[in-house]
C-alpha cells in the first residue's frame, strides 16, 4: 500500500468524528480564515456570476459550505460547486449535509474535469497529505481557466523559531494528538497531523512551487501568529 494510500485509509477511519475534532482543536478559528479566503477570493475575481468552483480536498464539505454562503452574502451568482476527494468515508459525510453543492470520488493529481473549465480551486488544509505535489499543482493550473484563482489555506512550517512556533508546536505535539485521538479513537491519525505540517514547506518554498508552475501570486498571508497561512494565486 503506497503512503498516499494509507493517508486516505486514515481519513476515512476518522470521517465519523472529523468535523467535532476540528472544531474542537481549532477552538473554531478555522471558520474566520475559511470565510477571510472567501471573501478576499470573490473580490480579487471580480465578477457577479461564475460557472464552477472546485474544492479540492474537501473533506467533509466545509469549504464547499463557506463558498456557497460568502457568494450569497456578496449577491454572486454560481452555476456549480463541486467537491473532490479520494476518502469515501469523508465524501459520505459531505453528502449528509445537505450542502448546495456536488461531489466526486477524485485524487489532486487527476482531476476528472476538462481543461480550463474551473473559475476557483481551492484546496484547504489537504495540499501536505498530497504526495505528488508538484503533479496535483500542475493539475491544477490545468484545469483553471486563464484568470483563474487557486486558493490554498494551509499550515505551513515555520522558517525561524519565534515565540508562536513554540507555542504552536506545543499546542500540535503535545495536545493536538491526545484530544484529537480521544475525539476519534485514533490516536496515530492525530500524530500524522502536526508530524505531516513538520514535514510540509515553508510559505516561501510553496509560492516559489507556484511560481514555478506558472501561478501568479495575489495574496500570501498568515493568520493567528501564522499558524494557518492563506496563498491566492492567479493563472
Amino acid at each position: 500500500m503506497s503512503k498516499q494510500e494509507k493517508i486516505v485509509n486514515m481519513f476515512n477511519e476518522i470521517a465519523s468524528t472529523y468535523d467535532v475534532a476540528n472544531r474542537v482543536l481549532s477552538f473554531g478559528v478555522d471558520k474566520s480564515w475559511r470565510k477571510d479566503a472567501c471573501d478576499k477570493t470573490y473580490a480579487l475575481y471580480d465578477t457577479k456570476s461564475i460557472d464552477l468552483i472546485l474544492d479540492v480536498a474537501c473533506g467533509t464539505g466545509d469549504m464547499c459550505e463557506f463558498w456557497d454562503k460568502r457568494a450569497q452574502k456578496s449577491n454572486i451568482t454560481i452555476n456549480k460547486i463541486i467537491g473532490a476527494d479520494p476518502s469515501v468515508g469523508m465524501l459520505e459525510i459531505a453528502k449528509e449535509k445537505d450542502l448546495n453543492a456536488e461531489f466526486v470520488v477524485a485524487e489532486a493529481k487527476e482531476l476528472p474535469f476538462e481543461t480550463e473549465s474551473v473559475d476557483i480551486l481551492s484546496i484547504s488544509y489537504g495540499l501536505r497529505n498530497v504526495m505528488d505535489r508538484n503533479e496535483g499543482l500542475s493539475e491544477f493550473y490545468r484545469v483553471l481557466k486563464p484568470g483563474g484563482l487557486l486558493v490554498i489555506l494551509e499550515f505551513t512550517k515555520l522558517q525561524k523559531a519565534s515565540l508562536a512556533s513554540r507555542v504552536r508546536d506545543f499546542y500540535m505535539k503535545k495536545i493536538l494528538p491526545v484530544v484529537g485521538g480521544f475525539l476519534s479513537k485514533n490516536k496515530d491519525a492525530y500524530n500524522y497531523l502536526p508530524n505531516s505540517i513538520e514535514g510540509f514547506l515553508t510559505k516561501e518554498k510553496l509560492i516559489g512551487e507556484l511560481e514555478e508552475i506558472g501561478f501568479d501570486i495575489k495574496e500570501a498571508k498568515g493568520y493567528s501568529m501564522d499558524i494557518s497561512t492563506l496563498f491566492i494565486a492567479k493563472k
